[in-house]
């Protein structure tokens, strides 16, 4: 199991978004079974993960000192990943979820503001050494501020060729509390997120056979 945790201190970078739809892309791809925990004490992934009628992706809700009990019960039942979902500005809670994750993946609008916030959970992520992917989000498209925050970011760390566009869309509240791909699966929200799993489970495998090589090396 892949423990994947979606985190920027940056409020509005579009965490919960894009564990929603991650989340359901990965079923989609054939890549489950997929399980969901909203630690964001809001509890938005929650609201909208209760709409839904669809049995997939999965959510369990663990308390937080059991976390590390609870993620070993999901791996002892077969799950191929467990996303998690965080909370804005705590970034000693978000240390602690470093901790216990194989990946994270970190949202930035391309924003002065989110670019410079950034640095501040770099420098965490880098501290306890957990693999992680820059995902520039509410991007608009072909624009030069959108370059220049790859280009500033990419000196940090690497930045998922994915862009996920600013849409409405993704917004929305859809009947069943589906996600934007599901309601229009072939349009261009559905492509997006579809291009970035891919990216996602790229960055994953390639972390997984470095760390194979350490232990092989070791």
């Amino acid at each position: 199991m892949q423990i994947v945790v979606i985190n920027s201190q940056k409020g509005g970078s579009g965490k919960t978004m894009l564990a929603k739809h991650l989340a359901v892309e990965a079923e989609r791809a054939g890549d489950g079974p997929v399980f969901l925990i909203d630690t964001d004490p809001q509890g938005s992934l929650t609201a909208w993960h209760t709409k839904r009628q669809s049995e997939i992706p999965q959510r369990v809700e663990i308390p937080f000192e059991g976390l590390q009990k609870g993620l070993d019960l999901l791996r002892g039942h077969g799950a191929a990943y467990c996303i998690i979902d965080t909370a804005s500005g705590r970034i000693d809670i978000a240390k602690n979820l470093f901790k216990l994750a194989d990946f994270v993946i970190f949202p930035v609008q391309a924003s002065e503001d989110d670019l410079t916030a950034a640095p501040v959970t770099v420098q965490s992520l880098k501290e306890i050494g957990v693999p992680f992917v820059f995902v520039l989000t509410r991007v608009k498209a072909n624009t030069l501020i959108t370059a220049q925050a790859a280009a500033v970011l990419s000196k940090h760390g690497e930045v998922a060729e994915t862009f996920v566009n600013d849409r409405t869309a993704y917004k929305a509240p859809y009947a069943q509390g589906q996600t934007i791909t599901e309601a229009e699966p072939k349009g261009p929200a559905a492509k997006e997120i579809a291009a970035l799993w891919k990216n996602i489970k790229s960055c994953l495998h390639e972390n997984m056979q470095k760390g194979s090589e350490v232990v092989a090396h070791g």
